[in-house]
């Protein structure tokens, strides 16, 4: 009998195959004693382990580049390299082969513990799920070390592909499955951030993730069903519903080639108005992307990213050479850059590590920049010259007090000076916006808006600080809820003020990406969607179908209901 288990949806399309289970973590290893005359030869054996895995990963590297995959894959392999050659791991797992004599594996297995521990303290989910390129670049270790190399799945006969089944992935395993017909991806860990949602996303996979237990529900090659856009996975379907899935696949194709067309169509609604559909982006290497699809501008470029996988803030010089490589791209269109969105829950060794006990509600984002004035400024003075060379704008995450924007563009302005002084060239009008992300924020806007020249309302953070969740709990995901009246109300008020008083806002959280969502943002008010740049081409067919002037009453009845349940049903028929 055919049964469905539902979890969360991490990347969109249909997938129809045959099971192919992937073992868990090799990482229950026996302890042994090492005498001290055999001690070399241990350091030898890890040696050529890190050896044997650098080359798999370089590797593998080349073959993501020399295929489709997308830019994240292969940053994913760096940073798994770049962990290979951290003292934090192999280092300290060689020194511990001598204090302790013990065997390699089990050193390795030790230091990982440690290691993922300090990540287990990261406020941010998608650094605090880094935590799995720990795991996965042991895991590959140890693997060579015990002699159990990993085995792909084999072809199939039948013209169904192949639907990996496992606990979780490394973005490595998903380029060794590349040329493998591999339909889907389902895990039993995971969400948005993963490295199977994010990869998958990358290589336009449907995936289904967090789904607890599901590698000991299922058997290696049977049938199974991937609704990646609803969570949705079928265990054993007949006949009847691989047809239908079969005719959803293929309308799903047909929409999606149709999308490809609009690439260089101006968003604009059915009554004139026009809408700018901006990316997301990480870095330079996102860029192709975001061309790809033609992006009005870049809304959010996420500086944090520079440093991962690092020991120290990346210097004036290499920030500048990122900027402004982006900025050049990116010609006659705006580029906005959020200053670092890093805290003492993720501070790089030397960069004023404390202990948080809350590093939620800590020392974060805007806060930690003001307190490490010297970093901060540091990066104020590559942005600047870096604004030279395109329309560059600055964003201030996680604002919730005016003085924190006065401090920051006091700090702008000597930055200024010294660059004047230095006869360093920058845009003098410079734009200077704030991200709203804590509901105090979206109340008392007046300050923001007397002070910044654009908002940008990060939806992530502020459904999760309004509602008093962590969105990358698996135990309280489910209260998540984008549609809660109370959210609702502060990204409407948010949206009205910039209205009212000139002010340009944009959404750049998840929900800006999610066709759900568009005509109800549109009906808002707003006029600026950042996403990332694989949905622009979806929301944009959205705004070609909508009508303002038709939405707006609806909308407003929608945002005086109380009820989530109501509201989800109008959101629904808003979309159609």
């Amino acid at each position: 009998m055919p049964f469905t288990i539902h979890g969360l949806p991490v990347s969109q399309g249909i997938a129809i195959g045959h099971v192919h289970l992937v073992s868990h973590a090799m990482l229950e290893v026996n302890h042994y004693h090492v005498a001290s005359k055999y001690l070399p030869e241990e350091m030898d054996r890890l040696d050529e382990a890190v050896a044997t895995v650098q080359g798999e990963l370089i590797g593998l590297k080349a073959a993501a580049t020399a295929g489709q995959s997308h830019s994240e894959v292969g940053a994913f392999v760096d940073l798994q390299l770049m962990m290979l050659s951290d003292p934090m791991l192999v280092d300290a797992a060689r020194e511990l082969i001598e204090a302790r004599r013990c065997n390699a594996e089990w050193a390795l297995v030790q230091q990982m513990e440690h290691v993922v521990e300090q990540f287990e303290q990261i406020e941010d989910p998608y650094l605090r799920e880094r935590k799995a390129d720990v795991v996965q670049v042991v895991e590959r270790l140890v693997k060579v070390l015990l002699g159990h190399p990993g085995h792909l799945p084999p072809k199939r006969r039948d013209g169904l592909g192949t639907i990996v089944v496992a606990h979780d992935l490394s973005p490595a395993d998903t380029i060794g499955f590349r040329d493998h017909n591999i339909g889907g991806f389902v895990t039993d860990v995971g969400g948005p951030t993963s490295h199977t949602a994010i990869v998958a996303r990358s290589l336009r996979i449907p995936a289904v993730v967090g789904l607890h237990h599901i590698r000991q529900l299922v058997e290696e090659d049977e049938l199974l069903i991937i609704d990646g856009t609803r969570g949705v996975v079928i265990v054993g379907p007949d006949e009847h519903i691989v047809e239908e899935y079969r005719l959803r696949r293929t309308e799903l194709e047909v929409e999606r080639s149709k999308l490809n067309r609009l690439k260089d169509t101006r968003a604009t609604t059915l009554d004139g108005e026009n809408v700018n559909l901006l990316a997301n982006i990480e870095g330079p290497k996102d860029l192709n992307q975001v061309k790809a699809v033609n992006a009005d501008g870049v809304g959010l470029y996420r500086t944090e990213f520079l440093f991962i996988g690092r020991d120290a803030l990346p210097d004036e010089e290499e920030q500048y050479e990122a900027y402004r490589a982006v900025l050049k791209s990116m010609p006659g269109k705006p580029v906005t850059i959020r200053t670092f969105d890093v805290g003492a829950d993720k501070a790089l060794n030397g960069v004023g590590a404390r202990f948080e006990p809350n590093p939620a509600l800590g020392l974060r984002a805007i806060r930690y920049s003001l307190a490490e004035p010297q970093m901060f400024k540091t990066q104020l003075r590559a942005l600047l010259r870096a604004s030279a060379h395109g329309q560059l704008q600055i964003m201030i995450p996680m604002l919730a007090h005016a003085h924190e924007i006065d401090q920051t563009l006091t700090l702008i302005e000597k930055a200024k000076v010294e660059l004047r002084a230095e006869r360093v060239k920058f845009d003098e009008r410079l734009a200077v916006g704030g991200m709203i992300e804590v509901p105090a924020a979206a109340l008392a806007l007046g300050m923001f808006i007397r002070r910044l020249s654009f908002l940008s309302i990060g939806t992530n953070d502020l459904i999760q600080y309004t509602l008093a969740i962590d969105r990358s709990d698996e135990a309280v995901v489910h209260l998540y809820d984008p549609l809660h009246p109370a959210v609702l109300k502060l990204i409407s008020g948010t949206i009205q003020a910039g209205a009212r008083f000139g002010l340009p806002v944009s959404v750049c959280g998840e929900m800006a990406g999610d066709p759900v969502y568009t005509l109800l943002l549109l009906g808002m008010g707003l006029r600026n969607f950042s996403m990332h740049p694989g949905n622009i081409l979806e929301i944009k067919q959205q705004v070609l179908r909508a009508d303002v002037g038709e939405l707006a009453p609806r909308v407003q009845r929608i945002l005086k209901m109380d009820e989530q349940s109501k509201i989800r049903e109008a959101v629904l028929r808003l979309a159609g």
